[in-house]
């Protein structure tokens, strides 16, 4: 439903980049011809009301139990206010790490045992700390309902990570969807797609 405009607007707004002829370094290593920071879309009005009414939407539809939205840190802390904010929900966030002074609190924010919460992200790559986070809610009492995001890369291990956690994941779009529209955008080559399309297949040896 939305996983085209979406990608369009990523990319309009320079949030998604796409370079496979001169790729970036991630800091695992891995070769990428993406770079993806969805942090740049707060700063247009437009579109981060676009993907703030978007993330509500889909929240509703796919996690209509929850009582309550937590963000993830950082990047997922504004996209999860403002969806709370257009829900009329609580709202909580969740530190990569507790707190080393103060109450040395990971969760920030009132937890009712037991309440559903829907968990915002605004990216997931392998899902590894998307899921400490969902790890987090639920050792503090909370019952997660599931995780959304802004964008995937849809990688098969963050698949797999979901399901063996029992945690329900949905995104706005995903690496497909943004393949989609710079094909019909005629933005590069058959061979620079073959190659962006090859990327997701096997990140860790692309461009070796």
């Amino acid at each position: 439903m939305y996983a085209e405009a979406i990608a369009r607007l990523l990319l309009e707004t320079g949030a998604v980049i796409l370079r496979p002829q001169a790729p970036f370094t991630w800091a695992s290593g891995w070769r990428s011809p993406i770079y993806c920071d969805n942090r740049l879309v707060l700063s247009y009005p437009a579109a981060r009301k676009q993907v703030a009414d978007a993330l509500a939407d889909a929240l509703k539809t796919a996690y209509p139990t929850a009582g309550a939205v937590a963000g993830v840190a950082t990047a997922g802390i504004p996209q999860g206010a403002l969806v709370a904010e257009r829900l009329a929900l609580p709202f909580l966030y969740v530190r990569s790490a507790a707190k080393q002074h103060g109450r040395g609190n990971q969760v920030e924010g009132r937890i009712v045992p037991g309440q559903p919460v829907a968990v915002i992200e605004d990216l997931v790559s392998t899902g590894g700390s998307s899921l400490a986070a969902c790890q987090a809610l639920a050792t503090e009492g909370a019952q997660v309902a599931g995780m959304l995001c802004v964008f995937t890369y849809g990688f098969a291990q963050a698949t797999e990570a979901f399901d063996q956690a029992g945690v329900p994941f949905s995104s706005l779009s995903d690496y497909d969807a943004l393949l989609r529209v710079a094909q019909a955008q005629g933005m590069f080559s058959a061979d620079d797609l073959a190659s962006l399309a090859a990327w997701r297949q096997s990140p860790a040896t692309w461009g070796i």
